[in-house]
């Protein structure tokens, strides 16, 4: 059997149904926040482990060893939910943050415009 370069190898067609590898779901994507202007849920963990520790210093890392998103991190900042605290020389890539009033608020499921509980 003799095929000309250029064709394309014929394959036998697949019988069987394939099943979906994802199954597709409707709504909004899991990691989106609940309401517009409020933290997701990464963001708002990463803000409530700020809570209870001095100056309200954000961690570097999650409790299982890995280092939590810059990006999650630029947001919470763009928000202004968390602040630069000090640049550190030895790793001038991690961004050392720590909690503002409306971080704080965010953590604790506040409104961030009015402190009022969002909730009610």
């Amino acid at each position: 059997m003799s095929r000309r370069s250029g064709e394309p190898i014929p394959f036998p067609l697949r019988r069987k149904p394939v099943p979906e590898i994802a199954p597709r779901r409707r709504g909004r994507p899991a990691g989106l926040a609940a309401t517009p202007g409020m933290p997701t849920p990464a963001q708002a963990e990463w803000l409530r482990r700020g809570l209870d520790q001095a100056g309200g210093k954000l961690p570097l890392f999650w409790e299982d060893g890995r280092r939590v998103d810059p990006r999650s991190i630029r947001g919470c900042m763009d928000q202004g939910w968390a602040e630069p605290w000090f640049a550190n020389p030895l790793k001038p890539d991690w961004i050392v943050c720590r909690l503002t009033q409306a971080g704080r608020d965010a953590a604790l499921g506040l409104d961030p415009a009015t402190g009022d509980d969002l909730d009610e």
